[in-house]
């Protein structure tokens, strides 16, 4: 557990507000598309956005993440 909080505390001294604010974004998606409550002619085009953004902010901010993981193994 240690090395898990370890690794995110790097990965914040390594970011920048860009970054943050990406991270941002994707907890925002995956917020609406765990509590989606929109009239049923909405909720298709909501939630196809709401993965997309998931989608497109979580891979780049995993690999970068994983990468600081491994590289800093002790």
């Amino acid at each position: 557990m240690n090395r898990l909080l370890e690794s995110a505390d790097r990965y914040l001294e390594q970011s920048s507000w860009r970054d943050i604010a990406v991270l941002k974004v994707c907890l925002l998606s995956l917020g609406l598309l765990a509590g989606m409550e929109l009239p049923e002619r909405w909720r298709r085009p909501a939630r196809f956005l709401a993965a997309f953004a998931f989608t497109v902010t979580y891979l780049p901010l995993m690999t970068r993440y994983l990468r600081i993981l491994i590289n800093n193994k002790d």
